[in-house]
């Protein structure tokens, strides 16, 4: 598709042409817009998903990114609390990942080196000596195909994509789906599905930046936001943030955050992890005892009042402090991203699982499925 005009809206009614005029339903709305168009010719859309209460989502075909999500405050101002950019060539010039689906593996693989039924396959290496987020060509730089729907559970939009057998090294061809449901009670699911037709690492997740301060001239950084991670246990990593295999506990080191803790309570300790992470970029084994949701971690903004809880079916968790942000990004509303004005938390299966036999494996296999649900709960508390 190469620049067609796009605008319309779907409601609880159905799909309808629009102006940008057109009344929005009281149960939810989509509506569709051109975010830009890539060198290669390809159009990339926008889709706007708004539930009941007027939470706004935006995401773009590109890369599967969430570009915008509007939240109330405690006195009901609106702001939008990721960061990204307000168009196309922001994302092509300057973007670390922001606000996209990443894969076929979430997070880094070491050496980009891994041994599957006794074949070793090598990937590319875009971390330093590491693998990163699917490589130098991930799924967050690939368009997507997109339907938006609605259904009982809220509005929102089912991307697709098909992963070649060879891509950046990996074996086998990944048929991808990941859907977006913003729901009326102001959470956002993320569904992941995928198969294969040979044996293959998977790990997906959705990187969004997020500062619950919003991107008002006063914003300013994200460690005065309370943290809670129900982890016991997290995996150190060496000095190229490759896990070292140990499962370790958190108690008396700068990784507790079982408590709601200010995620800058404790970043600037001489801590050796810290060290190496520039602040906290590191993995949390969740407390988990089921199968199914399980309640991983709770952001608060005091100034704000902004709050969401994290549920999701994944094992692990990483969090990253926006240590690599250093005010050479401006963003949305003409906000430099400054250091550690963003944090992430990535819910995912462990990182350099395919060479640590000990993690909780991540290969998927032919007739097998891949399915994850995260859940990002929004609210605001007094």
């Amino acid at each position: 598709m190469r620049g067609r005009a796009l605008a319309w809206t779907v409601t609880t009614a159905g799909l309808v042409a629009c102006g940008s005029d057109t009344p929005r339903a009281t149960g939810g709305a989509i509506s569709a817009d051109m975010f830009g168009v890539l060198p290669t010719g390809e159009a990339v859309e926008r889709y706007t998903l708004t539930n009941p209460g007027g939470v706004e989502l935006g995401a773009i075909t590109y890369g599967g990114i969430i570009v915008s999500l509007k939240l109330p405050d405690r006195d009901g101002r609106w702001d939008d609390v990721v960061l990204g950019h307000s168009d196309l060539e922001g994302y092509l010039r300057d973007s670390p990942y922001f606000g996209a689906i990443v894969g076929r593996y979430a997070n880094r693989i070491a050496g980009g080196r891994f041994a599957l039924d006794e074949e070793t396959y090598t990937l590319a290496r875009n971390n330093g000596p590491n693998h990163l987020h699917g490589g130098e060509r991930g799924f967050d730089k690939v368009v997507w195909g997109a339907e938006p729907f609605e259904s009982d559970g809220g509005v929102g939009l089912t991307l697709t994509h098909v992963s070649p057998d060879g891509t950046e090294g990996y074996p086998g061809t990944l048929t991808v789906q990941v859907r977006y449901l913003l729901t009326p009670e102001d959470e956002l699911v993320v569904d992941y599905e995928a198969t294969t037709d040979r044996a293959t690492p998977v790990n997906l997740s959705q990187h969004s930046y997020f500062n619950l301060a919003g991107h008002a001239p006063d914003a300013g950084d994200v460690l005065d936001h309370l943290l809670t991670i129900h982890a016991s246990r997290y995996t150190p990593v060496d000095s190229t943030l490759i896990p070292t295999g140990v499962l370790a506990s958190v108690e008396g080191t700068p990784f507790d955050f079982r408590a709601p803790t200010p995620i800058g309570a404790r970043i600037s300790l001489p801590d050796p992890q810290l060290r190496f992470g520039g602040g906290y970029d590191h993995n949390f084994a969740l407390d988990r005892e089921s199968d199914g949701l399980f309640h991983a971690a709770r952001v608060e903004h005091p100034g704000t009042g902004r709050v969401f809880d994290v549920f999701t079916t994944e094992p692990g968790l990483q969090f990253y402090s926006g240590n690599f942000l250093d005010g050479s990004i401006t963003g949305k509303s003409n906000r430099l991203y400054e250091h550690r004005t963003g944090f992430c938390l990535e819910t995912q299966h462990f990182p350099d699982s395919p060479n640590q036999p000990g993690f909780p494996s991540t290969i998927l296999r032919p007739g097998d499925e891949y399915r994850s649900r995260t859940v990002f709960a929004f609210g605001v508390v007094p």
